[in-house]
């Protein structure tokens, strides 16, 4: 099978908790009409939590479901158990509609809750090593991290996934390393994106998503497609923009209108043997710009340059 190209609710303005973009209805309807045949499930409660009604959604359009995005603060070992909970429930409705499509097994994309912490909130794109965890801090991280992904697999049969993401506490290339260096790679695998990959790096060096693929491969398991507009990572950088602020300004821009050569990044993923799905995902605030024409012209902008 050949890599295949999904779409999420973030890129309508249904982001983390941030507030609601259009209704999910008309979402999936504009994600079918700009040529995508996969979906992410958003926040919990945006689209329906009956697995039936869920089930209909999908199959009447004639979409995969790809995964679901579930922030938990890791840190604090007193958020993990409720953390679990909620993970498992969003689980469960993924596992309820995985025969619906092609066939892929649809993944729990699990994040550190990002913009929870000031320090990595305000600091987001620019991050130094003093701001990262302590040893101790990383065992707990990891620990917890790695409980969430066992009980997944255990109850539902599905996998895990890890999303670096900016503003939490695995954002730049070296805690990416820190934090599979600290979990089993059987029950573990990444989401590797690339948008945050880049302005999580701290630098303008396009080179370094290519390099980050290849020195991750091992855990690559999943893959989002994101561009970072050069001009927009340098001022958040320059003028101290928060993590918020950055999206608002358009960091994560329309695929090729920023720095990222997603031709190249498609040939790498080829290289490296990965048979899957890539989620386009363009994040944007509520009421931000214009998701429709937005999705349909980074999916042309991928089939001029990958197929």
């Amino acid at each position: 099978m050949a890599i295949r190209f999904g779409n999420a609710p973030c890129s309508w303005g249904t982001i983390e908790g941030w507030g609601q973009g259009i209704g999910y209805s008309q979402m999936l309807d504009e994600l079918v009409e700009a040529g995508y045949t996969g979906t992410e499930l958003g926040d919990w409660g945006y689209m329906p939590t009956d697995p039936e009604q869920l089930r209909q959604e999908l199959s009447s359009r004639g979409l995969t479901m790809l995964g679901a995005y579930e922030g938990v603060y890791l840190r604090d070992p007193c958020a993990h158990a409720e953390g679990e909970r909620r993970v498992l429930r969003t689980a469960r409705l993924l596992r309820s509609v995985a025969d619906v499509g092609d066939g892929w097994q649809p993944l729990v994309v699990l994040a550190d809750e990002h913009s929870r912490d000031p320090l990595r909130f305000q600091n987001a794109g620019r991050v130094t090593p003093e701001m990262s965890l302590s040893d101790a801090d990383w065992r707990v991280f990891a620990r917890g991290a790695e409980q969430i992904a066992r009980a997944v697999r255990d109850e539902t049969g599905l996998r895990t996934v890890f999303h670096h993401h900016c503003a939490g506490y695995v954002e730049a290339p070296w805690e990416i390393e820190a934090l599979l260096e600290h979990t089993d790679g059987a029950v573990l695998g990444l989401v590797f994106d690339t948008g945050h990959y880049l302005f999580g790096s701290g630098v303008n060096e396009p080179q370094q998503v290519l390099e980050g693929l290849e020195r991750f491969r091992e855990r690559l398991w999943y893959v989002h497609y994101k561009d970072c507009h050069p001009a927009v990572a340098d001022e958040a950088r320059r003028r101290g923009w928060n993590y918020k602020e950055a999206v608002s300004k358009g960091v994560f821009c329309e695929l090729g209108k920023g720095q990222i050569d997603f031709g190249a990044v498609t040939r790498m993923l080829e290289k490296l043997g990965y048979d899957g799905w890539v989620t386009v995902e363009q994040d944007v605030l509520p009421g931000m710009g214009e998701p429709k024409e937005s999705a349909r012209r980074n999916r042309e902008y991928l089939r001029r340059v990958a197929g």
